[in-house]
């Protein structure tokens, strides 16, 4: 059955766990800039920006939100808006140009700055070790098709934890390693720009088992940090009860959640989905299967929508009438705890977190205020089907807005606003959207 429309009643803040963790978050290509500074290395981003018709506005990220120069600001307004956490990602060739060799002094002292300033202001530090960002140098030398980029990120994996793993809350290996995969690598509509669905699959496979062997380079440190996965999902809906539908569903479903969920916790791929890519299957060593199933102290979810699928090309999927973000994607919170119901049903789960959460509308600038409406309304929406989760025995512990700023939302350029604070990307002035302090009063329960 497809859901409706959300009439959930948002909770207070009180109606969840005292130790329930709210948080922000954004990404280091999205909003630091600084690309050719301090010595950072080039990533598959600022390659992939630099050809031909990738980008919507023909943008790239060379100042984006000038984080690195701003950082303090920034979490001066964290602070302000009254969050617990922050959920942030390293750049691999910040820290590290070429992705082995040297490591960057210069990179790693802003880290350590950025952390610092989190914690004097009361705030949690929540790492992501990889959001999309690749050093260019190890794609020029096959990229995560290359096995070897693994043992190289179990590597960066370890330096981070040892330099950082007494300060940081959380350490996540991968954002999203389907969007890496099948964006990145099968319709290459996002860097580095490859068509071929064995190279796609075949990266999958080796970002799962990099996870599993950073897991295990971290955990060698000693670190006490929680280490987890992030994973973006949705619930798959058919169209119809026609059997072709519902196995349409069920495919969609095997090469999104249970291609990542499966290897994760119970050690092997989805038969059904290796049948279907055939030769296109990834080479899996003897022993990495053992290696993905490391154990998790979190999975990371980000949802943004729902799927509703047909086996019919000709599908009208505006006859949902659900509304749509300005990504053309439906508003549907009732999604979310369907996902997470369903989850905590198939899968002997770690503690969840809803690392990503929110929503891109035409946000518009007026006497320094910014109206925000349809995103507050979402914001609470999610928030209430996290809570009805919740009281299904769903064990989710924390909450995380996505994004802090607005950004450069990969290809879309700058054409599309998901943070809760605006930025004039000519002046690099922010202002405090009515969903950030909508947000703020939800945090001090009024």
């Amino acid at each position: 059955m497809k859901p409706t429309e959300s009439n959930f009643t948002t909770p207070l803040r009180s109606a969840f766990p005292d130790t329930f963790t709210w948080g922000v978050a954004t990404a280091a290509f999205q909003i630091e800039g600084a690309s050719d500074t301090d010595g950072r290395g080039a990533s598959i981003w600022d390659t992939f920006c630099n050809q031909p018709g990738t980008i919507a506005d023909k943008s790239d990220g060379k100042v984006a939100c000038d984080h690195y120069h701003l950082y303090q600001q920034d979490i001066d307004l964290i602070e302000e808006i009254g969050v617990d956490a922050y959920r942030f990602s390293i750049s691999w060739s910040r820290v590290q140009a070429l992705g082995q060799g040297a490591w960057n002094e210069k990179g790693f002292d802003f880290y350590a700055r950025l952390i610092d300033g989190m914690l004097a202001r009361g705030v949690k530090p929540y790492a992501t070790l990889y959001h999309w960002d690749l050093p260019q140098a190890l794609q020029d030398n096959g990229g995560w098709n290359n096995r070897e980029t693994c043992a190289h990120f179990s590597e960066y994996a370890a330096e981070v934890a040892r330099r950082f793993g007494d300060k940081l809350v959380s350490i996540a290996t991968h954002n999203e390693p389907w969007v890496v995969s099948i964006l990145g690598h099968e319709s290459g509509i996002f860097a580095p720009g490859i068509r071929d669905r064995k190279i796609a699959m075949q990266t999958a496979h080796h970002l799962l088992l990099s996870h599993g062997m950073a897991l295990q380079s971290m955990r060698a440190t000693g670190t006490k940090a929680q280490l987890g996965i992030v994973l973006n999902q949705s619930p798959f809906y058919p169209a119809t009860s026609a059997p072709e539908d519902v196995a349409k569903a069920k495919l969609e479903d095997g090469l999104l959640v249970r291609w990542y969920m499966d290897p994760l916790l119970k050690g092997h791929y989805p038969a059904d989905v290796m049948q279907h890519l055939g030769k296109d299957a990834p080479d899996i060593t003897a022993g990495d299967l053992d290696i993905i199933r490391a154990p998790l102290d979190f999975i990371g979810i980000n949802y943004y929508t729902r799927q509703v699928v047909s086996a019919q090309p000709d599908f009208n999927h505006a006859a949902n009438k659900l509304p749509l973000t300005d990504m053309g994607w439906e508003i549907c919170p009732e999604g979310l705890t369907d996902l997470l119901v369903r989850l905590n049903r198939d899968y002997p789960l770690p503690p969840l977190l809803i690392t990503e959460n929110g929503a891109a509308f035409p946000d518009q600038l007026s006497n320094g205020e910014i109206d925000d409406l349809p995103r507050i309304a979402y914001l609470k929406q999610h928030i209430a089907a996290v809570h009805h989760a919740i009281q299904q025995g769903v064990n989710v512990s924390g909450y995380f807005v996505w994004s802090l700023l607005d950004n450069f939302e990969w290809a879309s350029g700058y054409e599309k606003r998901f943070g809760i604070i605006y930025v004039d990307y000519a002046t690099q002035k922010r202002y405090l959207k009515n969903s950030a302090k909508w947000y703020k009063q939800f945090l001090v329960g009024k």
